[in-house]
């Protein structure tokens, strides 16, 4: 696909913005809802195709690039509930300066924003419904592997379903090529898409996180992941083999455990962990995220430390900061690790899975910010989605 074929994509996204408003908005993922049932086997098919077709893609590639009949009606579950969801409340604050001038703070649309993702193709779904709720419009680039079912999820489900609710379909555009130079000149276009979401490894993201700056374009990157487990020595055995399965049932996916902590060795469940399948490592880099590695992707890392606070430290400055979890039954050493900890989320006797936009607000993410500046944070919804505007009435 040319950089004229993507531009244009992007400038009828950009020009379908002033189109979209929340009760048309609603009424179109209302109706992508309904379309994913209707063209359930045009969507399997395509996926089909994609997963015989990438028969090179390791065992956590496949899983995230596979939709089954489950992850389909979750897709349409997902949109229906996002539709039902309060649309973005636009006045965030209001008051009157001493000449007698009314202030109002209001959150306005981005405009047209860019997402290049992994070949995952409920991302395409999650992403797109994301942008139209905040009332922006998308441009989408998938990884290869993934298009020929990103496809059918944007020309049968998305746009027809904008279109019956009287929206411009272009307010969704697509990237229609795999070749890798569509994400390169998708950050390029600050003139249409201010704003890239890019999701992905974290030296392909980092490299075009780069590549946009140098264009003027801003990102929201999700590149890194890994979740951190720490068993203090005060741990409910029970409570640890609980937290350790669940966080460990899908090993594709940024928010499974990654580092495991523990004050002592005898606290670490080994035999859940062979019963998983899992292998143990103590490589050099505690914080290396296995769910990105093709070869070890089986694998947990298992390291002694002395204290929440030496446990804290490690995942703060090892890790990506996306999610870190202490098992323990004592309130001050839970309290001691999650005051300490600086990532995105903490949680006491729970899994790093919850890490996911619609199990921690109702609402699918467009990915997961771990950023340490300010701005939104963790897993990013159409309620992050917006630019603030000084409104000032004389």
């Amino acid at each position: 696909m040319h950089r004229e074929a993507i531009e244009r994509e992007a400038r009828a996204a950009h020009e379908a913005v002033a189109q979209l408003n929340d009760a048309d908005v609603a009424r179109a993922l209302t109706g992508a809802a309904a379309l994913v049932g209707e063209r359930r086997d045009a969507i399997a098919a395509a996926n089909a195709a994609d997963v015989e077709a990438a028969g090179a893609l390791d065992e956590g590639a496949l899983d995230r690039l596979r939709l089954d009949d489950a992850r389909i009606r979750a897709l349409a579950e997902q949109l229906a509930q996002l539709a039902a969801l309060p649309p973005l409340e636009r006045v965030e604050e209001r008051w009157r300066l001493e000449n007698g001038a009314e202030v109002e703070v209001r959150r306005i649309p981005v405009g047209a924003v860019g997402a290049n993702f992994e070949a995952r193709p409920n991302v395409a779904v999650d992403v797109a419904g994301q942008l139209l709720k905040s009332l922006n419009a998308g441009v989408l680039r998938t990884g290869g592997a993934a298009l020929r079912t990103v496809t059918v999820l944007v020309d049968d489900v998305l746009r027809p379903a904008l279109a019956d609710a009287g929206l411009p379909p272009e307010a969704i555009g697509l990237v229609r090529s795999p070749e890798r130079e569509g994400a390169r000149i998708l950050v390029s276009l600050p003139h249409v898409l201010p704003l890239v979401i890019l999701r992905g490894s974290g030296e392909t993201t980092a490299a075009l996180a780069r590549e946009a700056a140098q264009h003027g374009v801003r990102t929201l990157a999700h590149a890194e992941g890994g979740g951190v487990l720490y068993l203090h020595r005060e741990a409910d055995p029970e409570k640890v083999r609980d937290v350790v399965r669940s966080s460990l049932d899908r090993l594709g996916v940024c928010n499974r455990l990654n580092l495991l902590l523990a004050d002592d060795d005898a606290l670490v469940p080994y035999d859940l962990l062979r019963e998983l399948g899992l292998t143990v490592r103590e490589p050099e880099r505690l914080g290396h995220e296995w769910a990105n590695d093709a070869e070890r992707i089986a694998s947990v890392t298992v390291h002694t430390v002395s204290s929440p606070a030496e446990a804290a430290a490690l995942a703060n400055e090892e890790t990506s900061g996306l999610a870190a979890a202490i098992v323990t039954e004592d309130a001050d050493a839970a309290r001691a690790f999650l005051d300490a900890y600086r990532g995105t989320a903490a949680y006491w006797n729970a899994t790093t899975r919850l890490t996911d936009g619609f199990k921690l607000t109702g609402s699918p993410e467009t990915g997961i910010n771990v950023d340490r500046v300010p701005g939104p944070r963790g897993p990013v919804t159409y309620r992050d989605l917006y630019l603030r505007q000084y409104r000032v009435v004389g």
